[in-house]
């Protein structure tokens, strides 16, 4: 089974010098330790792109070539890094070595200069690795703004000096190194049994706006030191993707740079070369280890005060499901009432009836479950109102989390779906984001 090691959700001390600020739930979510994939280094620096000197260069370099998959934004403004590492992949899915990433600017609506820097950042590492093509690119932060190259540049020699595979010196700092409106560094490791082997993940992701799924959503990548091949290996991202990353929203906008990427290295001696059991164990594992990355980017949503799972079952497709709870976990006037632990479940039906799937109101019924295990709040019935507890429903509204369960009572399909309210501090955060 899987076993995702994420300083057990307590041992946050260590780092509270640095993050002594934040609630004690948000700093229970920063990894503290881990065991991380063989092979593996990582590392994150200052290179001078961000003015308050925090890191802003991430590198991860496996020891061994790679086989490489991502899936990418949809939207029609992709940034540079994106089309980059598009083409790289297409040219050497099974020899790759690397992820760069830069924080601070996004390199997106950049021209042709912008492409420039995103191939001058891969051949930064090219080079140090000796190894054409060796690299994906990422960027994030301000869109419209083209690189300080000449700074990223040395700021990706500098972070090759001093790779690492342990945690505190290596992993930390690469996850550091990815944050902009981050309140705290996303990083999780895990080990599962494959084939009487060992098999180990790590992974980092960054986002907490501009948060909303189409084939990808946020910068994210993770590696393994099982070898899968690229097809396979980009088969089982997309399984996982539309389970985790796609199955997230905090504002409903679709950022220029979304990529999600994985690298397999193969180190463990585990291989999976073909579809079957292995590959099915492999691909499950992924999806519950990109579901526990993408859950942290909710929890850190700009603003957000609570973390919200929206279970929509009984639908007749895995699809119908996925749209219904797409459109309940967008809708303006659900998020808001959540954040003023407003019980309006009349919003979720009018979001629900509008969401583009076949619904019978007669078969539908709303619930909330309660985060403390008590038992749920029935709101509707197969079409019916019940007499809401008002008083209920305000206690299990000031928890910090809360499941929505609306079952469509039209078959056997179902999908889980992750966001979060919608507060005040948002509209702070981004009202003076260049600022």
């Amino acid at each position: 089974m899987f076993r995702a090691s994420a300083g057990l959700h307590k041992q946050f001390l260590r780092y509270s010098s640095t993050y002594s600020h934040l609630p004690a739930n948000k700093q229970a979510l920063i990894a503290t330790n881990g065991t991380y994939p063989i092979g593996f280094k990582a590392t994150g620096v200052h290179a001078g792109i961000k003015k308050n000197g925090k890191k802003d260069i991430a590198l991860v370099v496996s020891d061994r070539p790679c086989s490489g998959a991502a899936v990418f934004t949809t939207n029609a403004f992709k940034a540079a890094p994106v089309l980059v590492s598009k083409a790289t992949l297409d040219a050497n899915s099974d020899k790759l070595y690397a992820v760069v990433t830069n924080s601070g600017c996004a390199n997106a609506v950049t021209g042709q200069q912008g492409l420039e820097n995103a191939k001058r950042m891969r051949e930064t590492v090219d080079k140090l690795v000796e190894h054409p093509l060796s690299a994906l690119t990422m960027s994030t932060g301000v869109i419209g703004q083209q690189l300080p190259i000449e700074k990223i540049e040395a700021g990706i020699r500098h972070a090759y000096t001093v790779l690492s595979p342990e945690h505190e010196d290596g992993w930390f700092k690469c996850a550091e190194a990815f944050m902009t409106t981050d309140t705290f560094p996303k990083l999780r490791t895990g080990q599962f049994e494959l084939n009487n082997s060992k098999v180990t993940m790590a992974g980092i992701a960054k986002g907490a706006g501009m948060i909303h799924p189409n084939m990808a959503t946020l910068l994210g990548f993770m590696v393994t030191d099982a070898h899968v091949t690229p097809e396979l290996l980009n088969k089982a991202l997309k399984y996982a993707a539309d389970r985790s990353f796609n199955s997230i929203s905090i504002d409903g906008d679709m950022s220029t740079n979304d990529t999600i990427a994985v690298l397999a290295n193969g180190a463990s001696g585990v291989r999976i070369e073909k579809e079957g059991p292995a590959y099915e164990i492999f691909r499950d594992q992924l999806t519950a280890f990109a579901a526990d990355l993408a859950q942290l980017v909710v929890r850190d949503g700009e603003g957000a005060t609570k973390f919200v799972t929206i279970h929509v079952k009984g639908a007749k497709s895995f699809e119908d499901a996925k749209k219904a709870a797409s459109h309940i976990s967008t809708s303006m006037l659900v998020k808001t009432a959540l954040y003023g632990q407003d019980a309006n479940w009349g919003r979720i039906c009018a979001s629900l009836g509008h969401s583009g799937i076949f619904v019978d109101p007669t078969k539908v019924s709303v619930n909330f479950v309660p985060a403390d295990g008590s038992e749920k709040l029935k709101l509707m019935v197969t079409g019916e109102p019940e007499v809401v507890n008002e008083d209920r429903a305000s206690e299990i509204l000031k928890f910090e989390d809360l499941t929505i369960e609306v079952d469509l009572g039209l078959g056997d399909s179902e999908t889980k779906f992750w966001t979060c309210d919608l507060s005040h501090e948002y509209v702070t955060i981004n009202g003076d984001y260049r600022s």
